[in-house]
């Protein structure tokens, strides 16, 4: 009976040994999926690599492989990508083709087999923010983990993987205390972290003895290319400008209608490409929209600006804000703190830019034109020469009535002797040709009323 139960063992251990020299044998791999990954790991790039698997599935690869050259990128699109690959019941090779750096050694790391050109690195895998300094260590802390955990499920070494997070790591021969690992692919080889150094995608089809698969390389469609262009984060930066500079210039002259347009249009781009990755919630573009709801009802409703204003434009810019982080409904993982504040900078600083640009923008508008000439009136207008005062003017006009030569809701145009003047409604709305009565000047507008005829 022992004798019987350790030929079982050994035969169980002979299929698993059969199935393991299977997956790798290249006369079971009969079609391969193959695509690159030439860019920073953002949104994009985790769009294409969700579209490859899906369409490697579909035309049932028996291998991916992956074409990388990465300085980094974000650890959540990085985290989603590493994910994927370990879940993936289709074996991934990674080709090192120059540069798997930061997020780009997490990725490489995770797949299945790791190929290097002569001359490329991987490793330094450290958190930065965006002026490239060191986050907190509870970012580092849950990028060690992730490090080690996928070089653990890859058979790699956890240690070699943590140091290219971790300075204070040091491994004899292979890293001192207060460095950054970093691999050549010649040390990569030597450690674990690189499988094989090929010349280029040929040669590693050739060294594999793969000549005899079908390669299907994956088609980037100009739709696709179009959502990658707007989920770049740049770009996401300067619809924000847009956005904001439309409200702006909307608020200094309201009832224009184009800054508005612009703002929506400008909106409407940003949105639906992290909407149909899934990044933009439900609930967060219905934030931004009461926000825009708002901002109308303050602009058109409501004399002045208070509180349908100011509470309009915080709803516009969380919307801004939460859609450019990870969430499930309302629950937001552990990483998202990171993501928040990526997200939260990013909208401050597109709004500043946004502001400033706006207000030197309005000043420039409206005192030069195009031919270098002033669109404001620069003649001085003395009392002396028969001018009056427009703030003289106005208050004349008080007591008197008017037509309305717009709607007014609460702000519009009113005509007196065929002069047109801009005036506000002390209610809400009057139609257009209704007679109105000046009772007021404030702030350069006439104020009026329904004029009631006895």
């Amino acid at each position: 009976m022992k004798h019987l139960k350790l030929f079982f063992i050994f035969f169980v251990y002979l299929l698993s040994l059969n199935t393991i020299i299977n997956a790798n044998n290249s006369d079971t791999i009969k079609k391969i999926f193959y695509f690159k990954l030439f860019s920073n790991i953002d949104p994009s790039a985790s769009r294409i690599v969700k579209k490859a698997m899906s369409e490697a599935k579909d035309v049932d690869a028996d291998l991916i492989i992956v074409h990388l050259n990465t300085y980094g990128g974000t650890l959540v699109d990085a985290d989603s990508i590493r994910t994927n690959f370990l879940h993936s019941q289709i074996p991934i090779w990674v080709l090192v083709d120059n540069n798997a750096a930061s997020a780009g050694a997490l990725i490489s790391i995770a797949a299945n087999k790791i190929f290097m050109v002569p001359g490329s690195t991987i490793g330094a895998a450290t958190v930065v923010d965006q002026t490239s300094q060191a986050l907190p260590d509870k970012y580092q802390s849950y990028m060690r983990a992730m490090m080690r955990s996928t070089a653990i499920a890859r058979g790699r070494d956890p240690k070699i993987a943590e140091a290219m997070v971790d300075p204070d790591i040091y491994i004899p021969g292979i890293i001192d205390s207060g460095k950054v690992l970093t691999f050549t692919a010649q040390e990569a080889l030597k450690n674990g972290f690189c499988d094989e150094i090929v010349q280029d995608f040929d040669d590693l089809i050739a060294k594999n003895n793969l000549q005899n698969a079908q390669i299907i390389k994956m088609r980037i469609t100009w739709l696709d290319k179009l959502i990658n262009f707007f989920l770049n984060p740049l770009v996401s930066g300067i619809l924000i400008m847009l956005i904001i500079a439309g409200i702006f210039f909307e608020l200094q002259s309201p009832g224009i209608g184009f800054p508005l347009i612009l703002a929506i249009i400008s909106a409407v781009l940003y949105f639906v490409p992290y909407y149909i990755e899934g990044l933009a919630a439900n609930w967060e573009i219905i934030i931004f929209i009461i926000g825009i709801i708002l901002l109308l009802v303050e602009l058109f409703a409501i004399p002045g600006f208070g509180v349908a204003g100011i509470s309009g434009i915080i709803l516009i810019l969380a919307g801004l804000i939460l859609s450019l982080v990870d969430n499930k409904g309302f629950h937001f993982p552990e990483h998202a703190l990171e993501q928040l504040g990526i997200a939260f900078a990013t909208v401050t600083v597109a709004v500043f830019v946004s502001l400033t640009a706006s207000i030197l923008l309005s000043k420039r508008l409206f005192t030069h034109s195009v031919f270098g000439q002033n669109l404001s009136l620069t003649t001085e207008m003395k009392s002396e020469n028969g001018y009056i005062g427009s703030d003289l003017l106005f208050k004349n006009l008080i007591g008197q009535t008017a037509t309305t030569y717009t709607v007014l809701r609460p702000s519009g145009k009113i005509i007196i002797n065929d002069d047109v003047y801009d005036a506000v409604s002390l209610y809400s709305y009057i139609d257009k040709g209704k007679k109105v009565k000046i009772v007021d000047f404030q702030n350069n507008q006439l104020i009026v009323e329904p004029y009631d005829e006895l």
